[in-house]
């Protein structure tokens, strides 16, 4: 693992169009509720078996809802032999509590309007 990188490095990025992989390791239905626009979803759980997914990556950036576990996300997909030595790796700093941007929803996941406001986790 790199380091750790802002949510204002992050957006950046997207706001060039960078190739970075934004991997939001959250269980599906937090992700569906609420993630980062063009993130992909692999929940930390199914981490080792699709972590194939990266294969080639030169940039990830691991999201988790408070960024922790994507330390630990990031130091596992830095280990792996699909991902280039030279790949950066890192993991963004307080995860989705310190997004100060709009999350993007999947279809279908229409919050209930007597449900209250939908938490992104």
């Amino acid at each position: 693992m790199d380091a750790e990188i802002s949510p204002e490095e992050v957006a950046e990025l997207l706001d060039r169009d960078s190739e970075v992989r934004i991997v939001d390791i959250r269980p599906a239905a937090q992700f569906d509720r609420g993630h980062i626009p063009g993130s992909e979803n692999i929940p930390f759980h199914a981490l080792a078996t699709e972590i194939e997914r990266l294969d080639g990556s030169n940039r990830i950036v691991t999201v988790c809802p408070h960024g922790k576990s994507s330390v630990q996300a990031a130091r596992l997909i830095a280990s792996y032999e699909g991902v280039p030595d030279d790949a950066r790796v890192e993991s963004m700093a307080g995860g989705l509590d310190a997004w100060q941007r709009e999350l993007a929803r999947s279809e279908g996941d229409e919050a209930d309007a007597d449900e209250g406001p939908a938490a992104p986790f």
